[in-house]
């Protein structure tokens, strides 16, 4: 419009203007003209009030879990009480379409996460191999047999965020622990047999705000190399895209093919097609996923990488690799709770009554050492000079149980366990209440009925364990027996008893009394 009131006010508007402006724009010409009678008037064309989704209706949309027929009922129901004047439901849906985004949509909708689909994300730049590392864990959803259970393993790996390949794995039968990361950081470094070829020393890690990941033993095992820890945000997958895009891929071509995958198609019914399905053993399962790695590393070519595999990409990249001494990668990656100790007679005390001894510690009686372990390994530790430092060897836990006695002992913790959860099940469902069904507003009705014996039984038997629990049977002294009862022979009384007469016999010359 500032165009044509340009060429208006020199006289050059033609009809042709106009005409070719209403095509452009999609409108008539009689619109055109209207609108150039306006700009010759200076009148700004009439604005036709329209419904708009203020900060009001965006909180009462969220409390209709993004809801737009319930918002306008709502607004429906607000009108007699003088509220404004309502429009179509039509015309609200358009106006959550036209004023809120399909992000902000989702999230009133569905949450934060579905939100963040709708987002933009920056790709990070392209650097060179060792510049970051990526790690998480993953657990995997298939049920695997670890003595006599089925269990879920985890996963742990190390991802290069330049090449997408796996330097280092571990996986854990249960929960993951610092031993876990330890594990697979050294795998991940290290690249002789059998590890490697992809390994070296990493320029900075990417970490969730797992506290494994967070603790003072993996801060410490990769600061002694100078690895930079980059602690993430919680709940951003996107800022290490690498190691989750592994996570997606390992479920879909590894996890899902393996026997009792728990994400498994189900029945009409929910249930499971097979559930009788052979399980993995936790050896056979670490083989497929290690064989899988490898396959991601040599084998599978991706775009991102040129057509290249990840291992062939790696390998292509002419940034140098730092490596590290295998024995110094041990020592460093081992837990140091900075406690001095001393040897002993019995060897190094650990606390709980545990000792470690070794042949070497022969004649060092009374030297101060510090240990350093692998998390959760019990039954070995590394022992070091406390003045200075050097490794004088390993030790082993002293009079450990035989695998036959930590087997009766993990049944009977499994008993006890049993037993503690079935006597809790039993408590909550004499606790429970069942109630009837109500087709009109009512109070609640009990239908738990019990006769007033049962009741007087239960109660009874209620007080007599509360006076169990507070007996004092040392308040009150027994009462005598009743005289018909036979009572046991006191032996001590009766020896007493025979000594007295045998020295009184003595002292009358022998003669027994008549």
């Amino acid at each position: 419009m500032r165009r044509l009131a340009l060429l208006d006010s020199r006289g050059e508007l033609t009809s042709g203007h106009v005409r070719l402006t209403a095509t452009a724009v999609g409108v008539s010409e009689r619109t055109v003209w209207r609108w150039v009678n306006h700009a010759r008037a200076q009148v700004k064309p009439a604005e036709r009030a329209k419904f708009e989704i203020d900060d009001r209706l965006r909180v009462r949309l969220a409390y209709h879990r993004g809801n737009a027929a319930a918002l306008h009922r709502e607004l429906v129901a607000e009108r007699p009480a003088g509220g404004p004047a309502v429009p179509t439901l039509k015309t609200v849906q358009r106006a959550i379409r036209r004023d809120l985004s399909a992000g902000e949509r989702a999230g009133l909708r569905r949450g934060e996460r579905e939100r963040r689909k709708f987002d933009v994300f920056l790709q990070r730049p392209i650097s060179y191999r060792n510049a970051a590392w990526e790690t998480d864990h993953v657990e995997a959803p298939v049920e695997v047999e670890v003595g006599g259970r089925l269990v879920k393993p985890w996963v742990t790996w190390f991802v290069d965020a330049c090449h997408n390949a796996i330097a280092g794995t571990a996986v854990t039968p249960g929960t993951p622990s610092r031993e876990s990361i330890l594990a697979a950081l050294r795998a991940a470094i290290l690249r002789t047999e059998p590890y490697g070829p992809v390994g070296g020393l990493p320029a900075l890690v990417r970490i969730d705000q797992g506290k494994d990941f967070l603790s003072r033993t993996v801060s410490e095992a990769l600061g002694a190399f100078a690895v930079r820890v980059v602690p993430l945000p919680g709940y951003t997958p996107h800022l290490k895209g690498t190691v989750e895009t592994v996570n997606g891929a390992a479920e879909r071509m590894l996890f899902a093919g393996l026997p009792r995958y728990t994400h498994a198609q189900t029945l009409a019914s929910g249930a499971v097609a097979d559930p009788d399905a052979p399980a993995l053993t936790f050896e056979a399962f670490t083989a497929e996923v290690l064989a899988w790695v490898t396959w991601w590393n040599t084998e599978h070519p991706m775009d991102e990488l040129d057509g290249l595999a990840p291992t062939a990409s790696w390998l292509a990249d002419p940034s140098p690799v730092e490596d590290v001494d295998a024995d110094a990668l041990w020592m460093f990656t081992l837990e140091d709770d900075r406690k001095t100790r001393k040897i002993t007679g019995r060897g190094v005390a650990r606390g709980r009554g545990r000792h470690y001894v070794a042949e070497w510690m022969v004649g060092k009686v009374g030297t101060a050492v510090r240990l350093r372990y692998m998390p959760h390994h019990e039954h070995e530790v590394e022992v070091f000079d406390a003045a200075t430092g050097a490794h004088l060897g390993s030790a082993t836990l002293a009079d450990q149980a035989s695998p036959e006695q930590i087997a009766a002992l993990r049944r009977t913790r499994a008993a006890k366990a049993r037993q503690l959860r079935a006597d809790l099940s039993a408590a909550e469902k004499s606790r429970r209440g069942r109630y009837a069904a109500a087709t009109t507003p009512a109070p609640a009705r009990r239908l738990d009925a019990v006769t007033a014996a049962e009741a007087g039984a239960e109660l009874a038997e209620h007080g007599l364990e509360e006076l169990a629990r507070l007996a004092r049977p040392d308040l009150l002294p027994p009462s005598p027996p009743p005289a018909g009862w036979v009572l046991p022979v006191d032996l001590d009384r009766i020896t007493e008893t025979s000594t007295s007469t045998g020295s009184a016999g003595a002292a009358s010359g022998g003669k027994e009394p008549a």
